[in-house]
């Protein structure tokens, strides 16, 4: 028997024993030891028997435990559900009962609240039970950086304190822990590229570790001290990482690249993986895994299905023997770029427990009416696997500036519920991913002081926790739990508390309606806060829209090519439409100014944070009115794509006008207040422009290229007014380069009307381009082309680029065999993070060629220097089209062959 007692001191003083079993896990105990603390605290002289026997005391007595742990009679429903747990308190006696160890934490912290609520203590008489809906409530970490290290790629760092000096600070940790706890979530996620060259060694490959002795210590102890402290909170460590990647110094050794999605899988590459597997789950058996598929190998095919199968899975079973264990502890399959039903198919019958997850709304946040194929694959996954988790992931379009709308969050969470039938949720940071744990306010000049992003995104985490335990919650019951929320964050009523309220979810439907109706991804190679080009919101497939967002992201709607086509025609519009969004975000944003500043002198508490968080309304204002003007504009412009008639210009310019003056607003809000608008600042991000070097991440950068934008508008409308329409093209002097080809049989062709780009079949060219005509491509046999990878091998003594032809084509079907489509896929940053390794993300030439029968076709280049080179290319029909010198920065553009006259391309207007 073991006993505490309060100081004497106290006026009020009550005993009450407190009987728990003889044996007891750590988060047990940690649960008791909140109770007892929170008693001590009410003046309870608190007694803890953990004899394990229920006997009668002369003291009030509370029973602890979980059902197994009563009486017969005391054990109620046996099939209670994972996490529950009852409370039942009179005037001599009460109990906690759980279904397991996560119940008991949650129902004594639970009890500690009604003590510490309640002025006398513990209540006369009181029964409260409660569960969880979602079965995993999570929170991601990145251990990332907002940049590449040196001699590195995408998703490539390895656990050092130089690069993440906050991955060793174990107050934080605590700090962070007790914040996942405080609401309810039972996981933790750490993001990173290869995390097992930084905490195993292995004996067949020691020299694949990529940090010192020193460092490696640290990361075995700064490990396990997450995992244990974690443990004791309920919650569940998961590590997640990406495939394949292999560490550098084993890369080096072995004369291969650290990652090359379109690389076989070869066997001393997947050796190293399983055996890295096998020991990181020997060494860490409570730690779970992520496993990201595609992105960094083929994507949909059969490598990921061989991969999961033969590797992964082989490699955490070869851990379990070595420990002894017999049970499966659950395998995470992430149903990013891999056909994921079809692994779990395979994977199945050969390990049981397996998770799956897929992104809520890609990369952002979106819509809480999910639809289409988007909303089929979920379905599926969810029918397939005992727990579908949902990833609200990146949430590009939501950064830098805060985000927190009770009423969107809710409904989000109750779509996951009944449109994809998920039970668990996996939950990004609303901002600053790639900038963990740091928020990107501006405090001072230096940077030596910063926000953090729990503290400053606290209505965020609270929210999504809330709606993933009970998602179906009485909207004036919300209304005053958040109300009172905010009105004891700032010192104020709760009538202000409720105007904070509806200014955040005002503000909360401006971000998801922008980019779902005007946007060209849902990925984070677009910063939605930093605007978009016209030439973005005129003509988006340049731009390799990506229209998942349009057909599941969004509630049924238009496009604004679409909607400003059956204008034209006469033709009746379906769902949302860009005109109604431009009215509502310009709605919606003067809402959240005119709500947030009625507190405005009122504020008595955290009277900066109001402040910044009164700015942000502000910002969102600006946004969305430079948005609306814009795209008004916008339709102006595509309907005289159709009319011809210049005067549908001149109605469009004072509205591009009004849109720089938003956007002029809206640098001056954030030019004191934001560091940067998005946290990945790497040669990835490309809409509105590519990040290079750190540069085009604030608006300050943005605006000269928005008022050149209109100026060049304006002078172009003025050039018209002068003469008709000339046959305006953009010309780059291309001119072939001499590489040796490693392949002596390949023969060259001239890229010329009536050439034929495969040595079978009759596919001859129709049209080219004059930028191309001359030029040498390489004639490739088409059928081996749909069979194989596709390897060119070169050597140049001068820096060159490589001209690749992709066939314009849709996403592929969720599901569908990426070997059963004819195209190749062109380099895709939603599905590929290696997408533009060498510099081929974007479309250099749109509709460059036109082929009989053939989709429109868009050229890609692929820069390198002086040297040996090999480039491997994804399976399915594509064009070789040469090489030709580097010559510094090319001009982008939209060549319009093969398209039909009204559907010309009227990009010189801005560029």
């Amino acid at each position: 028997m073991l006993c505490f007692w309060l100081f004497s001191g106290m006026a009020y003083c009550q005993e009450l024993v407190l009987i728990i079993p003889q044996k007891i896990s750590p988060r047990f105990k940690y649960g008791v030891d909140s109770l007892a603390k929170t008693l001590f605290a009410k003046g309870y002289q608190v007694q803890i028997d953990s004899s394990g026997v229920i006997k009668k005391y002369k003291e009030q007595v509370l029973w602890i435990g979980r059902t197994s742990d009563f009486p017969e009679e005391w054990k109620g429903k046996q099939t209670a559900p994972k996490e529950s747990f009852h409370i039942k308190i009179s005037r001599d006696s009460g109990y906690i009962r759980a279904s397991d160890d996560s119940g008991i934490l949650y129902g004594t912290l639970k009890l500690a609240s009604v003590v510490m609520e309640n002025s006398r203590g513990l209540p006369d008489e009181f029964q409260h039970s409660d569960h969880p809906e979602m079965v995993l409530r999570g929170t991601a970490i990145g251990i990332q950086k907002t940049h590449y290290l040196p001699g590195r790629t995408v998703y490539e760092y390895p656990y050092t304190p130089e690069e993440f000096p906050w991955l060793y600070d174990k107050k934080e940790w605590v700090r962070y822990l007790d914040m996942l706890l405080e609401n309810r979530y039972n996981s933790l996620y750490l993001w990173n590229g290869h995390p097992f060259a930084s905490l195993v060694r292995l004996p067949d490959y020691p020299y694949a570790v990529e940090v010192n002795d020193a460092t490696f210590k640290k990361n075995e102890e700064i490990f396990r001290f997450i995992t244990k402290e974690a443990d004791k909170r309920g919650i569940w460590i998961i590590q997640m990482f990406y495939n394949i990647i292999v560490s550098k110094p084993f890369a080096e050794r072995h004369q291969l690249k650290t990652q090359d999605r379109n690389r076989p899988i070869i066997p001393i590459i997947a050796d190293y993986t399983r055996k890295s597997i096998a020991a990181f789950v020997e060494k860490y058996p409570n730690v779970g895994l992520l496993v990201t598929l595609g992105e960094a190998m083929e994507g949909v095919g059969q490598d990921d299905v061989d991969w999961f199968t033969k590797t992964i899975i082989p490699g955490v079973k070869d851990g379990l023997e070595k420990l002894g264990i017999s049970q499966e502890p659950p395998i995470v399959l992430r149903a990013h770029d891999t056909d994921a039903p079809r692994v779990m198919e395979a994977a199945l019958p050969l390990y049981k427990n397996l998770y799956t997850m897929a992104k809520y709304n890609g990369e952002a946040l979106t819509t809480y009416t999910p639809r289409g194929k988007w909303a089929d694959l979920h379905r599926t996954l969810s029918k397939v696997a005992p727990v579908h988790i949902e990833n609200v992931h990146i949430l590009a379009n939501l950064e830098p500036f805060r985000y927190g709308s009770p009423d969107f969050i809710q409904k989000s969470a109750q779509a996951m519920h009944h449109v994809y039938g998920a039970n668990g949720l996996h939950l990004y940071p609303q901002a600053s991913y790639w900038d963990w744990p740091y928020a990107a306010d501006k405090l001072d000049e230096t940077g030596d002081k910063r926000l953090q992003q729990i503290d400053r995104d606290w209505l965020w985490y609270k929210a999504w926790a809330r709606y993933a335990w009970k998602a179906d919650r009485n909207k004036m019951t919300e209304n005053d739990y958040w109300s009172g929320l905010f009105a004891e964050q700032f010192g104020v009523d709760k009538e202000a508390g409720l105007a904070v309220l509806k200014s955040y979810e005002e503000m909360g439907e401006i971000a998801p309606k922008l980019l779902r109706r005007y946007g060209i991804t849902d990925g984070n190679r677009q910063t939605l806060s930093l605007g978009m080009f016209m030439t973005q919101l005129i003509n988006p497939y340049r731009y390799g829209l990506f229209t998942l967002l349009y057909e599941s992201e969004a509630p049924e709607g238009e496009m604004l090519i679409e909607y400003a086509k059956k204008a034209w025609n006469n033709e009746a519009h379906v769902g949302e439409t860009p005109i109604q969004v431009a009215s509502e975000v310009e709605a919606h944003g003067r809402k959240a100014v005119q709500w947030i500043d009625k507190l405005q002198g009122k504020v008595q508490l955290h009277k900066e944070e109001f402040e910044r968080i009164r700015n942000d309304m502000h910002c969102y204002q600006a946004l969305a009115n430079f948005y609306a003007e814009k795209a008004r504009a916008a339709i102006l412009v595509l309907r005289y794509k159709y009319s011809n008639d210049i005067a549908d210009l001149q109605k469009a310019l004072p509205l591009l006008e009004r849109s720089v003056e938003h956007y002029r607003k809206l640098t001056d809000l954030t030019r004191n207040t934001y560091w940067y608008a998005n946290s990945m600042q790497t040669t990835q991000r490309k809409i509105p422009i590519r990040g290079v070097d750190g540069r085009y991440k604030t608006w300050e950068e943005l605006l000269p290229l928005y008022e050149e934008e209109l100026n060049h508008f304006r002078r172009q409308v003025d050039s018209l007014k002068q003469a008709p329409e000339k046959n305006i093209a953009i010309h780059n002097r291309l001119r072939s380069a001499v590489v040796e080809l490693g392949d002596r049989d390949w023969k060259y062709y001239s890229l010329t009307k009536g050439s034929t780009p495969y040595t079978d079949g009759t596919d001859t060219i129709l049209d080219v381009t004059p930028d191309l005509m001359g030029l040498k491509g390489i004639q490739l046999d088409r059928n081996r082309q749909l069979d194989t990878l596709t390897t060119i091998r070169f050597h140049t003594t001068q820096a060159v680029k490589l001209l690749i032809g992709y066939f314009r084509q849709k996403e592929l079907a969720f599901g569908a065999k990426q070997t059963e489509h004819l195209y190749a896929p062109a380099p895709d940053l939603e599905h590929d993070a290696s997408a533009n390794d060498y510099g081929q993300s974007e479309v250099f030439i749109a509709n460059a060629m036109e082929i009989r029968d053939r989709p429109a076709i868009d050229i890609h280049t692929y820069s390198f220097d002086a040297g040996k080179h090999s480039l491997t290319l994804p399976k399915g029909l594509l064009l070789v089209l040469g090489f030709i010198e580097e010559n510094g920065q090319l001009k982008n553009y939209d060549a319009n062959i093969g398209v039909p006259p009204d559907e010309r391309n009227i990009d010189w207007l801005f560029e």
